[in-house]
C-alpha cells in the first residue's frame, strides 16, 4: 500500500498565555477559533488549521529554522496590520523572484509568522 502525504493541515504556535494569545490571534487573523479549550485553540485560515497550545513554562528564545508561510493577496497591508496589531518585524516584505514576496513578523510570543504573496500557487 503506497502512503500518500495530503498536504499541509495544521501550523501550531506554542505560546505562555493561551486566552491573550487567541485574543491576539483573532485579531491578527481577523477570524474567531472554531475550538477554544484550555489545551488547544483552532483557527479555521483559508482552509488550513493554525493551532495555539499552552507552553509548559514561557520560551522566548525560539528557534527559527522552520516556517509556515501564510498565503495573502496584499503582502504589504497584511505586514503592517500584523505590526500594528503588536507583532514585530523580522523581515519586512521582499521579492525573492517573478512577482512573489514573503515577509516575516514574530508574534507576541516570539513565534515566527511567515507571509507570501504568490499568484501562482494554488492549493488543490
Amino acid at each position: 500500500m503506497s502512503q500518500k502525504i495530503l498536504g499541509l493541515r495544521t501550523t501550531l504556535y506554542m505560546v505562555s498565555d493561551l486566552k491573550k494569545a487567541t485574543l491576539w490571534y483573532t485579531k491578527a487573523f481577523s477570524k474567531e477559533p472554531y475550538f477554544n479549550e484550555p489545551f488547544y485553540v483552532g483557527f479555521n485560515i483559508g482552509g488550513y488549521e493554525l493551532g495555539l497550545m499552552p507552553e509548559d513554562k514561557p520560551v522566548t528564545n525560539k528557534t527559527k529554522n522552520v516556517m509556515s508561510l501564510w498565503g495573502v493577496n496584499d503582502i504589504q497591508q497584511t505586514f503592517d496590520h500584523l505590526i500594528a496589531v503588536g507583532a514585530k518585524e523580522h523581515k519586512a516584505p521582499y521579492n525573492v523572484g517573478g512577482d512573489l514576496m514573503v515577509a516575516e513578523v514574530t508574534d507576541p510570543w516570539n513565534n515566527l509568522i511567515g507571509l507570501i504573496y504568490n499568484p501562482h500557487f494554488k492549493a488543490e
